[in-house]
């Protein structure tokens, strides 16, 4: 299929380098230079502009960092004409980026008023995910649309998923990450615990592993440096989710809660703690490095 991909960060790269690898035909674009470049090296084609990029696709493929550049990316911005006014034919546009259910419902009803099937389709999984091709994908929007999406989908990511209609996929991972949140919190709270008490980090996790504490973070993500290979908390934290987009994360949980009058006081509670660690320096760092508010009093390693 005639693919275009507009948006290469962390996430956007490998998804696009998986749909090059199953056969498709990729036009990429995004504002960094050298990420168009490395897509070209494994045969994509650069455009100069995303209205140049999804000339002719078929697909459209969107992975951008909030729900702003998804509005200005297709509704456009001060007098400015966004992609869905560019469009010659009908092309489906599958938004990968994790937004406000409010933002991808308007974007979705514009679509729809122009005959554009549009899907927002949150991903989790992370880079190491993305890299791999084994996303979740949790797509919002008519199941025509989805059914036509399936192959494209299935070429970055292991499970996909129908949550329902436009905003659905964003309500559905809004839960996901706040949920994440209060599990890494938890879990460097307990880490930090036991080790402060005289147990090995490394015995304690296999334990609460192997025991009813056992989470996700502990299984493949474990926050205390050392305890396991590969993970970002053995890299000084480097690369993953970075903090600031887990606050990100948190701040549409709060906010989705707010519009509908519900109580999530542990989702509250997750992301008064993101922000004090954010606001400490540390937002570019991988966010289970939230297990260092927990050893104030401790020498970094």
């Amino acid at each position: 299929m005639r693919i275009a991909f507009i948006g290469l960060g962390n996430m956007g790269a490998p998804m696009a380098s998986n749909l090059l690898k199953a056969g498709h035909e990729v036009t990429v674009f995004d504002l960094v230079e050298p990420a168009m470049q490395q897509l070209v090296s494994e045969g994509a084609k650069a455009s100069g502009s995303a209205v140049e990029a999804t000339r002719q696709a078929e697909v459209i493929v969107s992975m951008l960092p909030a729900g702003i550049h998804v509005r200005e990316l297709y509704l456009g911005q001060e007098g400015q004409a966004g992609l869905l006014e560019a469009f010659d034919t009908q092309p489906l546009v599958i938004d990968a980026s994790t937004i406000a259910p409010e933002d991808a419902r308007a974007v979705a009803e514009a679509a729809h008023r122009r005959g554009v099937p549009f899907l927002d389709a949150p991903v989790s999984g992370g880079v190491g995910g993305a890299k791999a091709g084994t996303l979740t994908f949790i797509v919002g929007g008519p199941e025509d649309a989805f059914q036509r999406a399936r192959p494209v989908l299935e070429a970055m990511g292991k499970n996909i998923f129908h949550a329902g209609e436009a905003g659905a996929g964003q309500v559905a991972k809004i839960c996901n990450n706040m949920l994440l949140g209060i599990l890494m919190s938890g879990t460097a709270e307990a880490l930090a615990l036991g080790v402060r008490n005289g147990l090995d980090p490394a015995t304690l996790s296999e334990i609460m592993k192997q025991s009813s504490g056992g989470n996700w973070a502990l299984n493949v993500y474990n926050p205390w440096p050392g305890v396991m290979e590969n993970v970002p908390a053995s890299k000084e934290y480097q690369g993953g989710f970075l903090v600031d987009l887990m606050m990100k994360d948190l701040g549409l949980a709060w906010n989705l809660a707010l519009d509908s009058k519900a109580t999530v006081p542990m989702g509250s509670q997750a992301r008064n703690l993101f922000a004090l660690h954010a606001a400490q320096g540390n937002g570019r760092l991988d966010f289970s490095s939230i297990q260092w508010l927990y050893r104030s009093g401790d020498a970094r390693e």
